[in-house]
């Protein structure tokens, strides 16, 4: 049996790599002759870069910048064998950088995203693609823009601070200082959701809450979304209903209006790269996963897409997460076999993150063996068990 193990990343426990590592030892322990393939599997978010550094050839870029609460983190980019850049807003402005009890929307800030976009700049690269999951902001790309050179200034003409907080304040937005250079190359930026800027299924009410956003903080952030969002309309072109535009906390609607960038889902862009889809073809199974499977997945997440490519093939696909959410049913009709939970018992949230790897090597490594269990059971029709003795 040739089986593919395709994990996307396990947000704040484990990178693609690990999970696919993790998922490929499970499976030998319970079936030892199998053969086994594994990809990197990203959609935009956290392990953009590697999958594409792995599919194309390239080299990592570091340098320090500005984290999610302002101090300083080290992150990088991938400039690619081509000459193209890849980066990603979870190098620098991720959620996993931000502790558990820290989290805080009203404060985090994209800047440091938009100064790993400025350092790329100097390698003239005819393309930038910016991965925009797996952000620990929703400031509406306002840091970004900052670091960028643009200014967004309150009703006293004096710069807005770091964070959501900075939404209602602007008043204003002066873009004469951007980066020039940023309009000499093509900015693709890979969505791994399809939510707009505003609404009901807009960047606050839908990611916030995953952020550190609490019941008192929510109606703020919204409002001071539907105002920033308004004056981007005024200033830019119309963004507010922009599919993808509130993936990042608004960093995407942010790229469009004042960078030129073209929003794409990123999850077939980077199958597209992979090959994936022969991959999946030649296959017999494929195990995928993430940190968290529910309805919302099928807004644009990897493994639902790899799901589908798989169904087209009829391929069957088996998914691991560490929590199975609302809405997870919803996923079997898009071509998940079975959609299981890697946490085999009670444990505070912190202790399940850090023992992800062990928790999904022990969960598939005891589906499979169950699996090996029945295939052996002798199955008798109904009619013949009328004739037992």
């Amino acid at each position: 049996m040739r089986v593919l193990i395709a994990p996307d990343s396990f947000k704040g426990s484990m990178s693609s790599m690990e999970a696919g590592a993790r998922m490929a030892a499970g499976l030998r322990a319970a079936l030892s002759s199998v053969e086994v393939e594994q990809v990197l599997l990203a959609d935009g978010g956290e392990g953009t870069v590697d999958a594409l550094i792995r599919a194309c050839g390239g080299k990592k870029v570091f340098l320090r910048v500005t984290g999610p609460l302002g101090d300083p983190v080290e992150a990088a980019y991938g400039l690619l064998a081509d000459g193209r850049v890849v980066l990603e807003v979870a190098a620098a402005s991720g959620l996993p950088l931000v502790p558990t009890g820290k989290r805080d929307p009203w404060r985090a800030t994209s800047r440091g995203t938009g100064e790993l976009l400025r350092d790329a700049l100097k390698h003239n690269p005819p393309e930038i693609v910016i991965g925009l999951g797996g952000s620990a902001t929703v400031d509406g790309g306002i840091g970004l823009l900052q670091a960028l050179g643009v200014r967004l200034l309150d009703r006293e003409g004096r710069d807005v601070p770091p964070g959501g907080q900075a939404l209602g304040l602007v008043e204003r937005i002066d873009a004469s200082g951007i980066d020039p250079r940023i309009f000499h190359t093509r900015i693709v930026v890979a969505c791994d959701v399809d939510n707009p800027l505003t609404g009901p299924e807009g960047a606050v009410p839908v990611f916030a809450p995953q952020k550190g956003a609490g019941p008192q903080m929510l109606p703020r952030l919204a409002a001071g979304m539907e105002h920033y969002a308004r004056l981007l309309d005024a200033a830019a072109k119309p963004v507010s209903n922009l599919p993808g535009g509130g993936a990042a906390g608004g960093v995407g609607a942010a790229l469009v209006a004042f960078c030129g960038a073209e929003l794409v889902p990123g999850f077939p862009l980077i199958a597209r790269v992979m090959g994936l889809e022969e991959k999946i073809a030649n296959s017999d199974l494929v195990l995928t996963g993430e940190g968290r499977m529910d309805g919302q997945s099928l807004h644009g997440k990897a493994p639902v897409g790899l799901a589908r490519m798989a169904k087209r093939h009829r391929v069957p696909v088996i998914a691991f997460a560490g929590a199975v959410g609302e809405g997870a049913e919803r996923l079997q009709r898009e071509g998940m076999a079975a959609v299981l939970p890697i946490v085999d018992g009670p444990m505070p949230l912190e202790e399940a993150m850090k023992r992800g790897g062990e928790l999904l090597e022990r969960s598939v490594c005891r589906f499979f063996r169950g699996a090996v269990a029945i295939s052996r059971l002798p199955i008798r029709s109904s009619a013949q068990r009328k004739h037992d003795p």
